[in-house]
């Protein structure tokens, strides 16, 4: 098993509103490049998504759960065919995208207990919270050629430091996605 994070990401490390559905002052900076450098399995998701399982958080959940149900292209029957976990305290019903439940008890250890890969979309809070916890065995980041100077941070100013391997880097439209996953063979500190 393993937890592969997933996100848009602008050149300076920001994460949040690249859809423009959080309403801040710069949000909509992914989409600016056109629906080609979005759509369909940019990150390479391809089997992970047959056998694994998604998980989200609840307002990245809510804003799926409007968007997903109604589309029916390939890509688009993976996503609303997946097993997805909803990690939150407020959410009592997840019927609104097949498929779907809300988790129960302590995220960290769902995920340990679970035998499929994981895959987390968007979901800052989730996304810290596995990486409080050294759960995270895979990033792939889609980074767009966009510097905003604000906003909410994949890797927060102060965090511990992550020592990654990039295992893999292609253009994909107007981004780069790039692959990171733990450090197998540090090398030592001079």
């Amino acid at each position: 098993m393993s937890v592969i994070v997933i996100e848009f990401v602008t050149l300076d490390g920001i994460v949040s509103d690249p859809d423009g559905s959080g309403g801040t002052p710069h949000g909509g900076w992914a989409f600016r490049h056109g629906p080609g450098t979005v759509a369909g399995d940019k990150f390479r998701l391809g089997a992970v998504l047959d056998d694994g399982v998604m998980l989200l958080g609840r307002r990245t959940w809510e804003l799926f759960s409007r968007l997903w149900p109604g589309r029916d292209d390939p890509f688009s029957a993976r996503m609303n065919a997946v097993p997805k976990l909803v990690a939150s305290r407020t959410l009592a019903d997840a019927s609104a995208w097949q498929n779907s439940r809300v988790l129960q008890g302590g995220l960290a250890e769902a995920v340990r207990g679970e035998r499929r890969d994981v895959v987390v979309t968007g979901s800052l809070s989730v996304v810290r919270a596995l990486m409080a916890e050294d759960l995270v065995d895979e990033y792939r980041l889609l980074t767009f050629p966009t510097v905003l100077g604000t906003g909410e941070r994949l890797f927060p100013a102060g965090g511990p430091p992550a020592y990654l391997e990039c295992l893999s880097a292609e253009r994909t439209g107007a981004a780069v996605l790039s692959r990171y996953g733990r450090e197998t063979d540090p090398v030592p500190a001079p």
